[in-house]
């Protein structure tokens, strides 16, 4: 019977104090440590290990930690959760970068074809997040990967902490659901790109860009035009053979940039010609709807436990109450063994494809069956 425990605390032997309580007798076979706000990464690792003595453990520094129904978006805190698997394969990994005369190459990622669930915590500074989920896609369609990207350049792995890469768990033999949250709300018209080069669009269904952008900013109400002032994103399409588009078939990019004179948009990731995309506006209601509905099959279920990576521009900076997403996902869930960190991007999969996000929060529920 899969048991799992989750606290939280001024300090790492606080923390895995309280997960401790919660899992009982039942050994830690995997544990995950997130730490914020100066935590001393060195002694987290040596409490955790002295409290709980997992069998495996990863985790990170962040920008902020969550644990049970409760986000800590500044300040000092750690977040530890540990879980007893039994019968199941455990292992963890810690990926690369290899620099060889064709390119780059990633070693140290694992065969994961099997696996139920493979947990990805990411360095953004030396890790090339976008371009490792594209060749996995292509190489191993279908891989239940979730994770986030940190901020601390500080990764942990068994006893130690490392400055580079990318650290990870692989889970098989784990009943676990994968899900993926969006905070964001589309807003205009779907358009296709019918002129573009790189990151630029020139033309969305044969208009100027910025025309295309105007015309939709100008045709909202007055709640979505303060929404759009606070900062504009666009959605990009995952599935173009869907009948219709509805919220959470798009891929959300930022908005980096205008052109008046050339009439272009600039966004945070390459395009094609031919691709449908949709501007999208950051909006706290439609974020709690959407991740109460993605909860929601799993309302009633037996749930044993839960890995949270939520982005840092969700928290106190979407909602109006502290702790929204941990509050809904505990409340939902009915356990209160949920942890996580804030993330500079979430990873998780849509259309059995795996993405990095914005604004989203990711989630991997463990189910006691």
């Amino acid at each position: 019977m899969t048991r799992i425990g989750a606290g939280r605390g001024a300090d790492a032997a606080e923390a895995a104090a309280a997960a401790a309580e919660q899992l009982g007798e039942a050994r830690a076979d995997r544990a995950f440590v997130f730490l914020s706000g100066g935590v001393p990464a060195e002694d987290a690792v040596a409490a955790v290990h002295e409290r709980l003595a997992p069998g495996h453990l990863v985790g990170c520094v962040a920008d902020g930690v969550l644990a049970r129904e409760v986000e800590i978006e500044a300040g000092t805190a750690a977040a530890v959760w540990a879980a007893s698997l039994p019968g199941a394969q455990v292992g963890s990994f810690h990926a690369t970068t290899l620099e060889l005369e064709e390119g780059t190459a990633i070693v140290g990622f694992p065969q994961a074809d099997r696996a139920d669930l493979v947990a990805l915590i990411v360095d953004p500074y030396t890790f090339p997040a976008d371009a490792f989920l594209e060749k996995l896609n292509e190489d191993s369609p279908g891989t239940p990967l979730v994770g986030g990207v940190a901020s601390g350049r500080q990764l942990l792995l068994g006893h130690e902490v490392l400055p580079d890469g990318a650290v990870g768990a692989v889970l098989s033999g784990v009943p676990v659901r994968t899900l993926v949250s969006q905070g964001c709300a589309p807003i205009g018209r779907d358009a296709v790109i019918t002129s573009a080069e790189g990151n630029v669009i020139y033309e969305l269904a044969g208009e100027r860009a910025v025309d295309r952008l105007r015309d939709d900013v100008l045709a909202l109400d007055e709640r979505q035009r303060a929404l759009a002032a606070t900062g504009l994103l666009i959605g990009l399409v995952i599935d173009e053979n869907k009948p219709e588009y509805e919220r959470g078939d798009y891929l959300i990019r930022g908005l980096i940039g205008a052109d008046e004179d050339a009439g272009a948009i600039a966004i945070g990731a390459p395009v094609r010609v031919g691709q449908t995309v949709r501007f999208h506006v950051r909006d706290g209601a439609s974020a709690d709807d959407d991740l109460r509905s993605t909860l929601a099959p799993l309302v009633g279920a037996r749930a044993a436990g839960a890995l949270l990576f939520t982005c840092n521009g969700r928290g106190t900076n979407m909602f109006a109450e502290a702790g929204h997403d941990a509050l809904v996902v505990t409340e939902a869930l009915g356990a209160h063994a949920v942890a996580g960190f804030f993330c500079g991007g979430e990873i998780g999969p849509v259309g059995g494809r795996a993405f990095l996000h914005g604004f989203t929060a990711t989630l991997a529920v463990f189910l006691d069956e």
